[in-house]
């Protein structure tokens, strides 16, 4: 099963052209952002095709109607060809029949548009826990999930070692990942390579062993996965400086490198 990894464009400077050329030397497959702005969107699509980037489409619903916002964005979103739509779905704060409605209709626009959906396990929305992303779960068997357990660790404050079942659903639905480290307090350690988060860093390349593992036993061929370790502030500061404690570009290189490095070994040990 190969892998492919996608670089986010959250945090970094430049032109579209300057941002996917570095995108692109550093070898990876392709970018994962929001859709550009329609006056951006021919500069875009040539940085695409210049550095034969694939693409990975953000989405976030809001507004009164959160279902026409989904309908709208995916249907924008198709006429770039993404790889994949990842979306920040629906409220937290939304019943459980509204959020019901809200993944139904999600399920039917993704099938009338042709394009995968993985709905992202983020705070403030509907999956920002691990148990309403199980109950979720259990109703529409048929949605795939965006795995980023750095918000549940930190809504959860633990390494959610007593949420085995939820955690083991979750991996079964994951069809993308997002590589950030986070811990009880927050959605990113300082640095994935210091070894004070050392407990976080084996915790969280556990869970991604997992669902790659889980991937190739369903017959997939590919896996994707983007290292998105934030900008400030996401990222901390020194105090009275407001300077960030390490470089994003190498923060999110160092998850990159180490996962490439230890991907071949995941595989075979699950292949025996």
């Amino acid at each position: 099963m190969k892998l492919q990894l996608y670089k986010a464009l959250w945090g970094m400077e430049g032109t579209y052209s300057e941002q996917f050329k570095r995108a692109a030397e550093a070898g990876y497959t392709g970018i994962e952002a929001p859709m550009p702005l329609p006056e951006q969107e021919a500069a875009f699509r040539e940085a695409l095709q210049t550095y034969s980037l694939a693409y990975i489409a953000q989405i976030f619903t809001g507004g009164e109607d959160h279902i026409e916002s989904f309908k709208e964005q995916v249907e924008r979103a198709a006429g770039f060809e993404p790889r994949l739509i990842v979306s920040h779905s629906a409220r937290d704060r939304m019943s459980h029949d509204e959020q019901d409605r809200f993944f139904e209709a999600a399920l039917r626009i993704e099938g009338d548009n042709g394009i995968t959906v993985a709905h992202e396990t983020h705070r403030h929305r509907a999956m920002f826990s691990p148990w309403t992303t199980a109950r979720l779960l259990h109703k529409f068997p048929e949605l795939r999930i965006t795995a980023d357990f750095s918000h549940w660790t930190n809504v959860c404050e633990s390494l959610l070692h007593d949420m085995e079942e939820e955690i083991e659903l979750a991996i079964a639905h994951t069809h993308h990942i997002h590589g950030r480290i986070g811990f009880s307090q927050g959605p990113q350690v300082p640095h994935p390579a210091a070894p004070e988060w050392s407990m976080e860093r084996e915790r969280f390349e556990g869970w991604w062993k997992r669902m790659f593992s889980r991937r190739q036993s369903q017959g997939e061929t590919v896996s994707t996965m983007t290292p998105e370790f934030g900008p400030v502030p996401y990222m901390p500061t020194l105090a009275f400086t407001k300077q960030p404690v390490a470089d994003l570009w190498d923060v999110n290189e160092w998850i990159a490198n180490r996962v490439r490095s230890s991907y071949p070994d995941w595989i075979a040990a699950n292949s025996n």
